[in-house]
């Protein structure tokens, strides 16, 4: 599903990956998407294979395992790489893109580090470990990644909350913002004072802008 104008007339392509429980149509995927193809960039969304399956049949599957969800992630770079692609992705989607630019994936049979195509990565909710488990930390290559990472991340979400992720060692490439109050789809909670439309809305703003840095020099 492809956002915005063609690739010739966009200033940027970004890929855009779904996270585990909700695929490329969630309301979320949606309202990002439009946010930035109204900032001129092209924004590609795909199932990952085993959400393609679920849309077939309406039955529900765990996710594909890393492997397969890397090599799925790679054929899409291949198609789209344009000489201005960032890949991101909301959650496990954000963490693949993470992990395409990296040796993990070169690690993985017939995937690539694709660091030399994709101009940067973009993590919406970074999934730096399952709830309540936090000894499960998934961000160790985050420390040593070699294109310019943006990690968007709620203040209380779950999956790591600001305390913790601001201890963790990044590589001065990542770049970590935080919304106000946010959980891991940016809502807040009421008595905060914020909204979870206008954090999205903040969210799109800094993400947009992240983008166009990354394809200034193209």
């Amino acid at each position: 599903m492809i956002d915005g104008p063609d690739a010739e007339d966009a200033i940027a392509t970004f890929l855009f990956a779904h996270g585990a429980g909700a695929g490329m149509d969630h309301a979320f995927m949606t309202i990002v998407a439009a946010g930035l193809a109204a900032h001129n960039i092209q924004v590609v969304r795909f199932n990952f294979p085993y959400m393609v399956k679920r849309a077939e049949d309406g039955k529900k599957r765990p996710p594909d395992r890393q492997p397969k969800l890397l090599l799925d992630f790679q054929t899409h770079i291949e198609q789209f790489d344009n000489g201005k692609l960032v890949i991101g992705g909301k959650s496990m989607g954000g963490r693949m893109a993470s992990l395409m630019v990296t040796d993990i994936a070169a690690e993985t049979p017939q995937v690539n580090n694709c660091a030399s195509k994709v101009r940067g990565v973009a993590c919406l909710g970074f999934p730096f470990h399952p709830p309540a488990k936090p000894e499960n930390y998934r961000g160790d290559h985050l420390a040593t990644i070699t294109v310019p990472t943006l990690i968007l991340q709620g203040e209380r979400d779950t999956f790591g909350i600001r305390s913790e992720v601001e201890q963790w060692p990044f590589s001065p490439q990542v770049d970590c913002q935080f919304l106000a109050d946010g959980d891991h789809g940016f809502k807040p909670r009421k008595a905060s004072g914020h909204t979870e439309a206008e954090n999205i809305a903040i969210a799109i703003a800094v993400l947009a802008t992240f983008i166009k840095d990354c394809v200034s020099e193209c």
